[in-house]
């Protein structure tokens, strides 16, 4: 592997970590929707991405993070007796979202350090071809 692989596993890594960290804002977003049908209220939702070996076999030859699908959390739903709120079904209770705001707020924080430590990657990846070069004057 070539040192200037190392900008395209990280690049791909940053990437990654920014469908993360827009997952989990959305998830986050709608921490508090209700709804009176379980069918339509928003279940949380979490990224899925090919393993390390997954990337090593593929057939571009170089490693790197990879989507493969966002699937929706299977958690229960909680339920609430209100029967004055608009979206209450006929028995009073409305569907609460499944989103765990501590689970996502550590999904946030985890994201970006991920991000922030791929961005360090890069600079220092930067430094070193940066310093080998200057080794020929």
């Amino acid at each position: 592997m070539s040192l200037f692989n190392v900008f395209d596993t990280a690049g791909s890594a940053m990437s990654a970590q920014t469908v993360r960290m827009n997952v989990t804002s959305s998830n986050l977003a709608n921490a508090g929707s209700v709804s009176g049908n379980p069918d339509r209220v928003y279940r949380a939702r979490q990224p899925v991405f090919s393993s390390f070996s997954d990337a090593l076999n593929s057939q571009s030859g170089s490693a790197g993070v990879r989507l493969e699908r966002i699937v929706e959390s299977n958690a229960p739903l909680a339920t609430r007796y209100q029967p004055d709120h608009p979206e209450a079904n006929s028995h009073g209770y409305v569907y609460v979202s499944n989103v765990n705001t501590v689970e996502e707020m550590v999904n946030m924080i985890s994201a970006s350090r991920s991000y922030k430590n791929n961005v360090e990657i890069i600079n220092t990846t930067k430094d070193l071809l940066t310093q080998t070069l200057s080794l020929g004057r």
